[in-house]
């Protein structure tokens, strides 16, 4: 039964990710903004739905280790191992000068998750300047990014994934991607957390290794099916935007729900990985 599960959450991923792909292509083509855009958003967020929901499950149910492990966890997930596999697929040309706003942004977002860390608890006040911040990144990058598009005409549509059709059609591609992809990674992910906690794993390892890794699953079906789809720019963009959201918004959004403690363990040494990660991420972009 087990098996079963899991051959079905997989094809439910792969399918998912191909859905979501072809939806955000079309989307950015009839919205008149880049693939990056949309990547950064809408399938960068969509994707993340997954992490919002275990962070406030375990945010309820006392178990803080989890809340905060699942973000930084999937953090890292998202660069080291996610735009890995993309890379090897194909090269994700990205242009420096573009990526200064989102890179500045994600820098900043993990500059601030590193302090809230190291302070030792995640108030309320604190939820709202991250949930703020990431309503302010939204509105500038939707700004600059139709001012961009507009001076430098349509993005290209290497392979073809563009529908023609409604905006609705579209839409509604995009959407069902993103629901196929994450009930596809909840499937997949149920069994390995039950395994991990009868091994006697803490719930701060499980958080950053097995959960994390298992609500990244739409991130990374979703980037290889992009990096196949020769989009770089959504393969990118959804890591990019993910990222930014887990922080911003999964943070603050559970911040406000329920303040939480942060668990020192996750200050001695997860939280440096993931800022090493990002600094590494934007360093080479813009060599």
């Amino acid at each position: 039964m087990v098996y079963l599960q899991l051959i079905f959450g997989f094809a439910l991923l792969v399918a998912g990710g191909e859905a979501l792909v072809r939806g955000a292509v079309s989307l950015a083509s009839r919205f008149g903004v880049s693939p990056l855009l949309i990547g950064l958003t809408l399938v960068g967020f969509g994707t993340s739905t997954p992490e919002l929901v275990t962070s406030l499950q375990a945010a309820f149910g006392g178990y803080p280790g989890i809340a905060i492990g699942n973000v930084v966890g999937s953090n890292i997930a998202n660069i080291l191992l996610i735009l890995g596999v993309a890379a090897l697929i194909m090269p994700l040309v990205i242009d420096p000068v573009s990526f200064r706003r989102d890179g500045t942004a994600l820098a900043i977002a993990t500059m601030l998750a590193t302090g809230v860390i190291i302070y030792g608890s995640l108030d309320r006040w604190m939820g709202s300047v991250l949930v703020l911040g990431l309503l302010a990144y939204l509105i500038v990058a939707y700004r600059s990014d139709r001012n961009t598009v507009a001076a430098g005409g349509r993005q290209d549509d290497p392979e073809g994934a563009a529908l023609h059709g409604s905006i609705w059609l579209a839409l509604g591609l995009a959407l069902g991607g993103i629901t196929m992809t994450i009930f596809g990674a909840r499937l997949t992910v149920d069994a390995a957390v039950t395994l991990a906690l009868l091994w006697g794993m803490s719930e701060t390892v499980v958080g950053l290794t097995v959960v994390a890794v298992g609500t990244s699953l739409p991130e990374l079906v979703t980037s290889v099916m992009a990096a196949l789809r020769r989009q770089p720019g959504i393969a990118f963009g959804n890591v990019i935007g993910s990222n930014i959201y887990n922080i911003l918004g999964i943070m603050g959004i559970t911040a406000l729900v329920r303040p939480i403690p942060i668990p020192p363990q996750v200050a001695q040494l997860d939280v440096w990985v993931m800022f090493a990660a990002t600094l590494a991420l934007i360093f080479a972009v813009q060599a």
